[in-house]
């Protein structure tokens, strides 16, 4: 009996460590922390992926015992068959079995994607490229397509209106109809019935708004100035006068780091320039900051129609209501350029 009792404690022990050993190794190839490092990682899964380029991308974050038990986890399933692009999270408490379900499930995490205030649509095209699927290039054709820009409401001059530069939360593998869509959504979003309101008071269209807010956010970095800037422009159109506005110049010459217009520039044959044209260019010239557009929304009511940048090189300007007063700024201002070298 005493032989049949420690012969069972025996079997009993070699049976809970062999449990225990499985165990352990289950966890380690299937359950303990997938990466290397103790930060999150992201992997990027695109359209010519396939398992072992997965297992690739992987294998650049991952213990190479992690890496085991996804690759057994895959040999037995049928993930080979519907491979999920996207961009994944992974934590440090993710193991492969984790991993495993948010790839074969396609749980990606979304990107936060901030619309910047640039000046053509090729670099907006550039910028949102870099933090999507689609390349800049398939971005700007569609954008840039006729058909496209009809869909939404706009034409290639005025699509930049679209998009409002705030910061969105997408997935990265987002098709740019949907992309589009989004942004469509947003806009319209922005546009809220306080804004609309307004514009509408000032017999202003939204497209108005924004080209006005795109040569406001061009004349100044200072915001605080902004709405007074915004007056100024909106007395001369509603007077029927030429904007003259000198970063409209630049945009019809596409030669944005000018540091000074010259009286011969003020000829070039573009609808963009406003010393030619009466009214609002075609379109846009940069996609303005929403404190831009606000600023145009709620501009400072006064009677200037002039302005100047300062002689002291502060960013903000010298206002005038006659022709004469605007010449005698324009000299300071001149002179100063002068004094400095600036060409």
């Amino acid at each position: 009996m005493k032989k049949n009792k420690s012969s069972r404690r025996k079997f009993c022990c070699l049976a809970c460590t062999f449990v225990v050993i499985i165990a352990a190794l289950v966890y380690y190839y299937f359950f303990g922390s997938m990466l290397l490092k103790p930060t999150t990682q992201y992997i990027y899964i695109d359209n010519d992926d396939t398992v072992d380029s997965v297992c690739n991308k992987l294998a650049e974050i991952s213990k190479p015992s992690s890496l085991t038990g996804f690759r057994t986890l895959v040999r037995h399933t049928s993930y080979s068959e519907d491979i999920h692009t996207g961009r994944y999270e992974i934590t440090k408490s993710n193991g492969p079995v984790a991993v495993f379900h948010k790839l074969k499930s396609g749980l990606q995490a979304p990107v936060s994607l901030t619309v910047p205030s640039v000046r053509t649509l090729d670099k907006l095209a550039d910028a949102v490229s870099k933090k999507m699927m689609f390349s800049s290039k398939e971005l700007l054709d569609s954008i840039t397509d006729i058909s496209v820009c009809r869909k939404y409401g706009y034409t290639p001059e005025t699509i930049s209106c679209m998009f409002i530069p705030n910061t969105y939360d997408l997935y990265w593998n987002m098709p740019i109809g949907k992309f589009l869509d989004k942004m469509n959504s947003e806009s319209k979003k922005f546009w809220s019935f306080e804004r609309k309101n307004k514009a509408k008071a000032m017999g202003l269209s939204p497209v108005e708004v924004i080209t006005l807010a795109s040569i406001v956010d061009e004349e100044t970095a200072n915001d605080g100035e902004k709405p007074m800037i915004a007056g100024m422009y909106y007395n001369r159109l509603k007077a029927d006068m030429p904007l003259q506005a000198d970063p409209t110049i630049k945009y019809a010459l596409k030669q944005f780091d000018l540091k000074r217009i010259y009286h011969n520039m003020l000829s070039t044959n573009s609808p963009y320039n406003t010393y030619r044209n009466t009214g609002l260019p075609p379109g846009p010239i940069r996609i303005p900051t929403v404190k831009g557009i606000d600023a145009v929304l709620n501009y400072v009511h006064h009677d200037y129609l002039y302005m100047c940048a300062k002689e002291d090189f502060s960013g903000t300007h010298n206002f005038a209501r006659t022709y004469d007063e605007h010449q005698k700024n324009a000299a300071k201002y001149s002179k100063a350029l002068n004094e400095r070298g600036i060409n």
